[in-house]
């Protein structure tokens, strides 16, 4: 399963909150639920997360073994 629990972690971090993911990096709000509840997104989409937030494939996604 892949989880984007870290990716939440990471925001935290950083001190960037949804809310200036919507309005100052125009990330939709359809995707910031698509990450809340685990489910795919593009590699696309998750290089702009990596690039926004200054950080490695590592903090926004993890792979959990069922």
């Amino acid at each position: 399963m892949i989880s984007y629990a870290p990716f939440y972690q990471t925001i935290k971090e950083k001190g960037i909150t949804t809310y200036k993911l919507v309005n100052q990096y125009n990330i939709s709000r359809s995707l910031l639920d698509r990450l809340k509840h685990n489910k795919p997104i593009t590699t696309v989409t998750l290089n702009d997360l990596c690039r926004i937030l200054h950080c490695k494939v590592e903090d926004i996604v993890e792979y959990i073994e069922e």
